[in-house]
């Protein structure tokens, strides 16, 4: 059970690494779109794609990179008791609550997964001027959530290894 739970672990994590290390430069990405935004209205013609376009990316940036960040456990929290337990206590209240954190992501997901299809089903577009295609960026936030629910197990894994006597490199 340990040796899987390990795999899982090690599956998931590095594939998040992956994912989380490409992400960091969407915001690079998205300086050069503003950026562009900001000449463009200075000096030629406004464009109508670009504010769409940063949010986009800046949706994209958020949630393909939770995982990783939840991975690194950099997550901003509010830990005024939490950081006075021990190692093997927040592991005991991490795998408490980890219940709430599965049912949240998974109705997440649905409801993801649902508006994906239908956005490909029905072509949706923004109601902007633009009207870009919603798909592709649904798509990515589906993705994004999928992401972070695996970390979330792999997290629960690793709490539930600890609580256990046995930690997962």
């Amino acid at each position: 059970m340990f040796n899987a739970m390990g795999a899982y672990i090690r599956a998931v994590e590095g594939l998040n690494r992956v994912v989380g290390r490409f992400t960091m430069y969407l915001i690079f990405a998205m300086l050069a779109v503003l950026l562009y935004s900001s000449i463009s209205k200075a000096f030629f013609q406004p464009s109508i794609w670009t504010l769409e376009s940063a949010q986009f990316l800046m949706v994209a940036y958020f949630l393909l990179g939770g995982a990783y960040s939840m991975q690194l456990d950099a997550h901003v929290r509010m830990d005024l008791i939490y950081s006075r337990f021990s190692l093997r206590s927040r592991a005991l209240i991490d795998v408490l609550t980890a219940g709430f954190l599965l049912f949240y992501l998974v109705m997440l997901l649905y409801g993801g997964f649902s508006s994906t299809q239908y956005a490909l089903e029905y072509k949706e577009t923004s109601y902007s001027s633009w009207s870009p295609q919603m798909a592709p960026i649904k798509v990515v936030m589906t993705v994004g959530i999928l992401l972070m629910m695996l970390q979330a197990i792999a997290n629960f894994f690793r709490d539930l290894g600890l609580i256990l006597g046995r930690e997962f490199p």
